[in-house]
């Protein structure tokens, strides 16, 4: 077990680094990202235009040996537009399945909430089951479908917010910064050359290091990750904790709990650990909970963030020794 655990972690550090010939200057979203894929759930990115979040995804399923297809969430968008139609062949006397663009492996939806409700909900079955239902007949998606959806954090005229149903089912919220001064000068440079980040993606800087199957086996390893009963506890005291402060109005439901073990067991892979630790939880509480909270409009008026009542939470919540 030792030994696979071993390979997994080089595994991880490799695709960190051909990531990072792309995306300069955010490791930690990388390091998100990463745990999205390997905990065989979806995330969320939110940041402002500019900071390469299509840019990552794209880095990222070429680096994984997947397929990728991008939306551009819209207003007039449908949910056909996404999970494609039968079209009926006159040769054949036969309606055929034009399949859009969600038969992938990776899929960017991006600013998803550019498009109403009706539309998001295209994405809930396959987000949740991996199948898609077209017709009355459903469809299997790739077993290592993930789904990337982005928005902006501070243009929402013409939005659509998400559906609580819709958020709960991104195991993660990446925050995407700005870079720092020092990466972006780097990155400034780069363009005046011809090693831009899009160039690297396309000249063959940046190599496929696995495939879908190397993929699953990294999933299969994962799961040999030691979790104490204790752990255990500590993560699901932490979930429950935010169905009773009295600041959130809706708290966390169990499928937080279990993106939150998930997450925070492929955290200490991530770091070559070979068991779950309390910093790994800690690291992972923010990305997994603050998405699926409420709070109180009270609170909010006297300008406390979720990010604060978490840390709150996380300062009460007894961590086992």
């Amino acid at each position: 077990m030792q030994q696979n655990l071993e390979q997994l972690s080089h595994v991880i550090q490799s695709v960190r680094a051909e990531v990072g010939k792309v995306i300069i200057g955010q490791a930690d979203v990388i390091d998100k990202a990463i745990i999205a894929i390997l905990i065989g759930q979806h995330a969320l990115i939110e940041g402002v235009p500019g900071v390469a979040k299509t840019l990552l995804v794209r880095t990222l399923a070429h680096v994984l040996g997947c397929d990728f297809s991008r939306i551009q969430f819209t207003p007039d968008l449908m949910p056909a537009d996404i999970t494609g139609t039968s079209v009926f062949n006159f040769q054949k006397n036969e309606f055929n399945l034009v399949p859009g663009p969600i038969f992938t492996t990776f899929l960017l939806a991006d600013e998803i909430n550019r498009a109403p409700a009706k539309t998001q909900s295209a994405l809930l079955q396959a987000m949740q089951e991996r199948v898609v239902s077209i017709d009355r007949h459903t469809y299997q998606l790739s077993s290592a479908f993930t789904v990337f959806a982005t928005q902006n954090p501070v243009e929402y005229e013409g939005t659509y917010p998400l559906a609580e149903a819709q958020k709960d089912r991104f195991a993660l919220k990446i925050t995407m910064p700005c870079p720092e001064r020092a990466d972006e000068l780097d990155l400034a440079r780069r363009m005046l050359g011809h090693d831009s980040p899009e160039a690297s993606l396309t000249n063959g800087v940046v190599q496929p290091l696995l495939t879908i199957e190397h993929l699953q086996e990294s999933r299969a390893t994962l799961e040999q990750l030691a979790v104490r009963d204790e752990m255990l506890g500590y993560i699901l005291d932490i979930v429950r904790a935010t169905r009773t402060h009295e600041a959130i109005l809706v708290g966390a439901g169990p499928r937080a709990t279990q993106s939150l073990l998930m997450s925070s067991r492929a955290n200490a892979a991530l770091f070559g650990h070979d068991f779950v630790s309390p910093d790994d939880v800690r690291s992972m509480v923010i990305p997994v909970l603050e998405h699926r909270l409420i709070l109180r409009p009270e609170y909010e008026i006297e300008g406390l963030s979720l990010t604060e009542v978490l840390q709150q939470i996380l300062q009460s919540v007894p961590v086992p020794r």
